[in-house]
């Protein structure tokens, strides 16, 4: 059997690739060592654009808006999206994009801690895409349940912490651990709770899957 890496970077081979200006955005944020989600989990969420055509979009986590422009591009035209961002350096190069690039207006970007702006929102949300800080995944959840329709899904990024979620807590840097358990907690709270369907993927750096029942 190949080996992950070999089977990923052929099947990124084969995408057809982004937008023009999708691509520009990529490449500053690389070259400003800013975290952008990998290419096959670019696909994955073109798909779910194309597949779930979600109305109403939360995402937690927002940096330099990459992907809500990823989303906002390849979503329907009723679409709206709201993302959350805390990082004070990051937030004018959001702006800055989503002045450029979001011809449709269908980004609106919120300033601040995210648990503390979760609490204010109002429920109604048909796609959460979860990409914020690891170790707050599972703080994050119960409002976004709350937030989340019934048959919505619950997307979260990097859910295998590059192998390190699925290794013994011993084996994992002592300043790793806090975010090592709650990644582990979040896990099974997904995969356990009555009110979400879940499936794991290997995709990026893992991705989660959940629906609400």
């Amino acid at each position: 059997m190949a080996d992950q890496d070999r089977i990923t970077t052929f099947i990124n081979s084969l995408d057809r690739g982004n937008a023009p200006y999708l691509d520009d955005v990529e490449r500053e944020a690389i070259s400003g060592e800013v975290p952008i989600i990998r290419k096959d989990t670019q696909t994955l969420l073109k798909f779910l654009m194309a597949q779930n055509r979600p109305v109403n979009i939360l995402e937690v986590g927002c940096a330099v808006g990459f992907s809500a422009l990823l989303m906002a591009e390849y979503s329907g035209d009723d679409t709206k999206i709201t993302t959350i961002e805390k990082y004070e350096k990051r937030i004018p190069v959001a702006k800055a994009n989503f002045e450029k690039y979001d011809h449709g207006k269908k980004i609106t970007l919120l300033e601040g801690d995210a648990m503390d702006i979760l609490k204010t929102l109002s429920s109604g949300y048909d796609f959460i895409f979860m990409d914020a800080a690891k170790g707050q995944y599972i703080n994050f959840l119960p409002e976004c349940l709350r937030l989340l329709n019934k048959g919505g899904l619950l997307v979260s990024d990097n859910v295998l912490q590059d192998g390190d979620v699925f290794e013994s807590r011993f084996a994992v840097t002592r300043r790793n651990r806090t975010i090592h358990a709650r990644m582990r907690d979040y896990l099974y709270e997904l995969t356990h709770n009555d009110q979400l369907n879940t499936v794991i993927l290997t995709v990026g750096d893992g991705m989660s899957l959940s629906v609400k029942i």
